[in-house]
């Protein structure tokens, strides 16, 4: 009867009530599902305080407890900032923080001579004000994570100063390519007549290729210092096994990763016959900073970055940077980039689509405050962000399963290349120098992991090795 009475009183709220109240609900029964999988795997942290016996001969009871203790710490962190995100969202919905700051930006517009009739200066003003937002109420926990958390563990390599100068260039760059592209779809979503969905999924589809084309080449260099790969034994082994599978390599880049922080990665990217692989000189034994001692006259710091040896000998020997390059390569001979493009397009078509089914809804304008006008651009953030949010943590979880699948493969290929053995302790070291904890809870796993578990992995490459 409780039941009955509580659907009776559901259904006899207007639309836009109804909307508005499911969105809030769904927003908060998403975060206390992460929540609960967090707490699973915060327990496991707890408790899992001796090596298993699976992994006693790769990894010494120190790094163990180093990386426990690292995870521990990231993952009250999560919670935290992850509680605060929650409530903030929510508080801006309960309040009407969209419509205030729409209606903030329209006098600011109006202030400078554009009056309402210029609606995209006035989407512009507001996103840079909600950007701005952001980036102040995320300077706390990102200071707090990057000076303190990454600090404790031996990884920042960031002076205060160098965070802040950090923190603007990033803001700056982000508005440079976000206002003039934002300004550029608002305005092909105006003119498009009919079929303005496909002229702005094309749009976006142009944008995006652009934006990995140059990025490595001229956003990527404003923050960190790119040097091509010496000649010598490394460059041409990576020349020889990059010929031997046909991808067409122009560069080597090494990129100085270790003035920002410690962590290791390598990636390659560029399109058609002209591909590049960049390699954090933190992957590298011989090119990382924290394995160099102090030149003598040097205290071993500059303004901008202070080395640290707390986790001495970090980095791969060739032959395992060439095994880690032979697993990325094989996401390139496999098509996984290819199909990860082709299915992120497809997805992004189908939601102009259906934003383009959805925007003369008035209701879902009025859910959210905005009884007189339906600007585009709150459009595109109420239907992106809030209607799409239950496909969207489908997606995000089916990408993940594949992601995972796409991993196990590209070891595989590497193993065909004859990398096994070399990967196999690669990935021991790699997982000992970024201190990741080799033992998970399975639902956290299955519904957080892009790559898979450190053991699955070793596992399947195991077999290889003793073949």
């Amino acid at each position: 009867a409780a039941m009955a009475l509580s659907g009776d009183l559901w259904a006899e709220l207007p639309a836009e009530r109804r909307i508005f109240c499911s969105v809030l609900l769904f927003s908060w029964a998403v975060y206390l599902w992460e929540a609960f999988l967090a707490h699973r795997q915060r327990r496991v942290y707890r408790t899992t305080t001796h090596v298993p016996q699976e992994l006693g001969q790769i990894m010494d009871s120190e790094t163990f407890e180093k990386s426990r203790l690292y995870q521990l710490d990231k993952s009250t962190f999560s919670f935290w900032s992850g509680l605060y995100s929650e409530v903030e969202g929510t508080m801006i919905l309960l309040c009407g923080g969209i419509p205030f700051l729409w209606k903030l930006s329209g006098q600011i517009s109006g202030r400078a001579g554009f009056g309402p009739e210029y609606e995209i200066v006035q989407s512009l003003v507001f996103l840079l004000l909600a950007t701005l937002f952001s980036a102040v109420t995320g300077l706390p926990w990102s200071l707090y994570n990057t000076l303190v958390i990454e600090e404790k563990h031996g990884f920042n390599q960031q002076t205060l100063g160098f965070f802040f100068k950090d923190a603007i260039k990033k803001f700056v760059v982000t508005q440079c390519i976000l206002l003039p592209v934002t300004s550029l779809l608002l305005y092909i979503i105006k003119i498009g007549g009919d079929y303005f969905f496909i002229y702005a999924w094309l749009f976006t589809l142009v944008v995006s290729l652009v934006l990995v084309t140059i990025y490595a080449d001229y956003i990527a260099p404003l923050f960190d210092k790119f040097i091509p790969l010496p000649e010598g034994e490394l460059k041409q082994q990576i020349e020889v096994m990059a010929k031997s599978i046909d991808f067409p390599l122009t560069k080597v880049y090494v990129v100085e990763g270790s003035k920002r922080s410690s962590h290791s990665n390598a990636y390659f990217y560029g399109f058609f016959k002209n591909k590049r692989i960049v390699l954090f000189d933190t992957l590298l034994e011989e090119y990382s900073a924290l394995n160099k001692e102090p030149a003598e006259g040097e205290d071993g710091e500059n303004e901008e970055t202070k080395s640290k040896t707390k986790n001495k000998k970090q980095g791969c020997k060739n032959e395992e940077v060439l095994a880690v390059l032979g697993h990325e390569l094989g996401h390139w001979k496999l098509g996984h980039t290819v199909k990860n493009i082709i299915i992120s397009q497809m997805n992004s078509f189908l939601c102009f689509f259906l934003f383009a089914v959805l925007i003369g809804q008035k209701e879902l304008f009025a859910a959210f405050g905005f009884y007189d006008t339906q600007p585009t651009l709150i459009g595109l953030m109420i239907i992106f962000q809030f209607i799409f949010s239950p496909y969207n943590e489908v997606l995000s979880f089916c990408l993940t399963v594949l992601s995972r699948r796409f991993e196990f493969q590209a070891d595989a290929f590497a193993k065909e290349l004859g990398k096994a053995k070399d990967l196999y302790s690669a990935l021991i070291k790699l997982n000992k120098d970024n201190l990741g904890f080799p033992v998970s809870d399975w639902i956290f796993s299955m519904w957080h992991y892009s790559h898979p578990p450190l053991l699955e992995r070793l596992q399947a490459l195991k077999d290889a090795k003793q073949e």
